[in-house]
C-alpha cells in the first residue's frame, strides 16, 4: 500500500492496480475503527481510499498510525446491513449478456441472484453504488455505445460491478432487469439506500 500526500489535509492510500475493490472497502472500513487522530471521513474508491483530516492535524502522525494496519482484521459483515433488491429480469441487454458469458439467459438470473454483492463504493450519481464481489463468469465489458438515457431503477452489469442506475442519465452498462427501489431519495435519511460496506442480495420477482 502506498500512502500518498493529498493536499495539506488528506491522505491518499493506494492499493494498486491489482487489487479488489472489496480490499479497499476493508481497508476503509480499517480505517475507520482505527480511530486515527483528527479523522473527518473516509473515501473509498475502486483501488484507493481517501483520508480526509481535521484542520492542524500532521499527516505524518496519521501515516505512522497507518503502520501495520491490517483491513483483514476489520469486521467484514456481521453488523454490515443486508439490503434485499427485488427485480424484473427483463433488461434489454439480458440475451446479450447471456452470448457474452456463454451462459443463458436463465443462468444469468440465477448467478446474479445467487452472489452475495458488498458495496464497495459509491460515484458517478447520487445514489449509484458500485456492487463488487458477485459470480466472475458475469463479467461482461460496457456496451460499445451508450446508450443516451437509462431509466431509474435499472439493474446492470460492467467489468467486475453490479449496480443500479438512481435515476435516469446516460450509461453503458449492459442492463440485465428493473426495480421499483428508490437509491436515492432526499427524504431519507441518509437519502442513499445502498452504503459502503453494505451487503445486497438481489432476489428475482416472478
Amino acid at each position: 500500500m502506498k500512502v500518498l500526500r493529498y493536499g495539506d489535509r488528506a491522505l491518499l492510500l493506494d492499493l494498486g492496480d491489482g487489487a479488489s475493490p472489496l480490499a479497499a472497502a476493508a481497508l476503509a472500513r480499517a480505517c475507520r475503527a482505527a480511530e486515527l487522530p483528527g479523522l473527518l471521513d473516509v473515501t473509498p474508491a475502486a483501488r484507493t481510499v481517501l483520508l480526509t483530516l481535521g484542520a492542524g492535524v500532521d499527516p505524518a502522525e496519521v501515516r505512522r498510525r497507518l503502520t501495520g494496519l491490517r483491513p483483514d482484521q476489520a469486521d467484514q459483515g456481521s453488523t454490515a446491513e443486508v439490503v434485499r433488491i427485488r427485480v424484473r429480469y427483463d433488461g434489454p441487454d439480458l440475451t446479450e449478456v447471456a452470448r457474452l458469458t456463454g451462459l443463458s439467459p436463465a443462468e444469468v438470473v440465477r448467478l446474479h441472484t445467487a452472489s452475495a454483492w458488498t458495496v464497495a463504493f459509491g460515484g458517478f450519481a447520487p445514489g449509484f453504488a458500485y456492487l463488487a464481489g458477485g459470480d466472475p463468469a458475469l463479467r461482461v465489458p460496457r456496451r460499445d455505445e451508450p446508450r443516451t438515457r437509462v431509466p431509474a431503477g435499472a439493474v446492470a452489469l460492467a467489468g467486475e460491478y453490479s449496480a443500479v442506475y438512481p435515476g435516469p442519465s446516460p450509461g453503458g452498462w449492459q442492463l440485465i432487469g428493473t426495480t421499483s427501489a428508490r437509491l436515492w431519495d432526499t427524504d431519507r435519511d441518509p437519502p442513499a439506500l445502498l452504503q459502503p460496506g453494505d451487503r445486497v442480495r438481489f432476489e428475482e420477482l416472478g
